[in-house]
């Protein structure tokens, strides 16, 4: 079997989720002489970005086609190798290779009939609990509450939420405002479900605002707080981590094993987030799960995007112990609940181990990406 044909596809779809923001991927197409068709993406998030990297993907091709696509991990290597000028430390190259590889991974488990989970060793998890993963834009706490009891009544075992994200919310800026809405969703959501705040990239807290917040917040015992420093801020993380109580979460924004073994260098996270649709395709995401597990950490996928990304996140975290949830987008989206054709869900608030159908296990319908192809 060889590949034939490499077709970078940039997307542009509204996301609930979002306030309805129009957001950006770039997926991508990979055809054998067979037949056998593999799925990737790269979550580019920005329109200029989905430009740059469909362009990549067609020079990277290069080292794509006419190759047996059972060689994955040598393909992933050939790619890496090319990109040192451009890509040493991530960038758009690792977006390009995210795509790419998350699609060759898609067309070996296809090709020899088993999923990409037993590909990665088989499951070690036999469930794990599905949690929503929304952003706050309504201007009333109440309400606010109201939508996550909704979604949880479905079976959900807790709530993620994004602050400083579009819309009316206004929470990551007033320290009163946030500590209420903390205190309003505990007690809405109740003591036994997971409360997670993710500070999105508008909030820029110093240490001293992020110590005082993250210690009222603990009163009201919520799980992690993702980013509240940012990206990078070593000697400040280990200042919270060492007055607060709550889980350090970030990682988020690196793009390969390098920049992830620097933060556990560290020792100031204890929640590692990653995306495969950036962070250098499933191989890159399942090496840097196992150094993580290997400090004895929690790794979280970061599965935002289209369904592709969350297949390919479900099978690598229940490949890896060190991987404790899974979070569900609550409201419904065009890529993840119009792009497939069985859409991913819960049972109870479980997800369980993606098996039985080869590769990422899921069928594409193309009509739905045509509908939302970005054309440059």
């Amino acid at each position: 079997m060889k590949i034939v044909k490499v077709e970078p596809i940039p997307v542009a779809y509204p996301e609930p989720n979002d306030f309805n923001a129009e957001r950006y991927l770039c997926l991508v197409k990979i055809t054998t002489d067979e037949g056998v068709v593999g799925w990737g993406e790269s979550i580019t998030q920005f329109k200029e970005a989905n430009a740059a990297v469909a362009a990549l993907i067609t020079g990277l091709s290069e080292f794509v086609i006419g190759q047996d696509p059972l060689n994955n991990g040598a393909i992933w290597r050939a790619i890496k190798e090319r990109y040192w000028w451009y890509g040493y430390r991530g960038g758009i190259a690792a977006y390009a290779l995210s795509a790419i590889d998350i699609a060759l991974w898609d067309i070996k488990g296809k090709a020899l009939g088993v999923s990409v989970l037993e590909l990665l060793g088989g499951p070690v998890h036999e469930k794990l609990p599905a949690i929503a993963s929304g952003h706050a834009h309504d201007s009333s706490i109440p309400k606010m509450t109201e939508q996550a009891q909704g979604w949880l009544s479905t079976g959900l075992q807790g709530v993620k939420v994004g602050f400083g994200k579009r819309g009316n919310a206004h929470l990551g800026y007033e320290h009163d405002r946030d500590v209420d809405y903390v205190k309003q969703m505990r007690e809405a959501i109740g003591e036994d479900k997971k409360l997670i705040i993710d500070l999105g990239y508008a909030i820029k807290w110093d240490v001293a605002t992020a110590v005082k917040r993250v210690q009222a917040f603990d009163h009201y015992n919520i799980d992690w707080i993702e980013e509240p420093l940012g990206a990078w801020d070593p000697e400040g993380y280990r200042t919270l981590r060492d007055k607060t109580k709550c889980l350090i979460a970030y990682g988020e924004r690196e793009w390969n094993t390098e920049g992830f073994d620097a933060i556990l260098a560290t020792g100031t996270c204890d929640v590692f987030g990653i995306d495969p649709g950036r962070a250098e395709g499933i191989t890159g995401f399942a090496k840097a799960a196992d150094r993580i597990h290997s400090h004895k950490r929690q790794v979280n996928a970061h599965a935002w995007s289209s369904a592709i990304v969350s297949a390919a996140s479900l099978a690598v975290s229940f490949s890896n112990l060190a991987f404790k949830l899974f979070e569900f987008k609550p409201l419904a989206n065009p890529m993840q609940n119009e792009l497939i054709t069985e859409p991913f869900t819960h049972k109870d608030g479980w997800v369980y181990p993606p098996l039985g159908k080869p590769g990422l296990g899921i069928e594409i319908i193309e009509d739905v990406v045509n509908k939302y192809r970005q054309v440059f």
